[in-house]
């Protein structure tokens, strides 16, 4: 019984022994220094105006994948379409279903689909001849703008591009082709504001009716103290269900850029 109970404690001792060697030499190893490796930023003479135009050529390319959510946000079918979608939850009072990812997932790809064709233009008027070097960069520019410029002044509103027109203060354009970008850009987008509120109104409308019509039922059945819309929920999920909803608004707006 004695042996037992020594070689316990003799057991034990070593692990405790163990433990604290491995404890020392973790220390030890972590109180060393850890060596970095050196960056250095040297000036001097570069390698000419070619070394220096590839550089800005970087600078500016950056600069644009910077500003891409914004371009992608405001200059194509995003804004309308992710506007309507967020009317649609709203009237349907479905608080957070479907959730931000999905709304903004599915209005992102259909602004994929909606704008391939002028993506397509841009691959094949400024892209492509550019990597080939047949264009410079300036006229890959313009060639890339154009098919933008007539996408937006096709869903920009006059009304809108004669306010902008006018608080610009310059002097007026004699066709549409002379109108600036920077005026067409603020003329689209509040154009696809208000196109977005005319179609949330809509989607609005049928859904308010069958509130109405549960609160009516509501209260004449003297159920007070009963919220409507908890009511009107299931009914709302049906109705879009049964006339195939998803199909009605997501078609809508891909028609409403054609």
């Amino acid at each position: 019984m004695n042996n037992k109970k020594i070689r316990k404690y003799a057991y034990a001792l070593f692990i405790l022994l163990a433990s604290l060697m491995f404890l020392i030499n973790t220390g030890v190893a972590w109180s060393k220094p850890i060596s970095l490796p050196s960056v250095s930023i040297n000036f001097g003479e570069g390698g000419g105006s070619e070394e220096l135009a590839t550089t800005i050529k970087i600078v500016l390319l950056l600069t644009v994948l910077s500003l891409a959510p914004s371009i992608i946000i405001m200059l194509t079918s995003f804004a309308r379409i992710v506007i309507v979608l967020g009317f649609l939850r709203q009237a349907m009072g479905t608080q957070q279903m479907p959730p931000n990812h999905v709304i903004i997932g599915l209005s992102l790809f259909l602004t994929f689909f909606i704008m391939s064709p002028v993506w397509q233009k841009i691959n094949t008027q400024a892209i492509q001849p550019y990597m080939s070097k047949e264009i410079t960069q300036g006229q890959a520019w313009e060639a890339a703008i154009q098919p933008i410029r007539e996408f937006m002044l096709k869903h920009a509103k006059e009304k809108d591009l004669a306010l902008f027109i006018d608080i610009s203060k310059k002097e007026k354009p004699k066709n549409i082709s002379e109108v600036s970008t920077l005026t067409v850009i603020p003329a689209f987008i509040i154009s696809e504001l208000k196109t977005a509120f005319q179609i949330g109104f809509l989607i609005y409308i049928p859904f308010l009716i069958l509130d109405m019509i549960v609160a009516s039922v509501l209260l004449s059945m003297g159920m007070m103290m009963l919220p409507p819309i908890m009511i009107a929920l299931p009914f709302k999920l049906m109705l879009f269900v049964l006339v195939d909803g998803w199909d009605l608004i997501v078609g809508s707006l891909v028609r409403s850029f054609a």
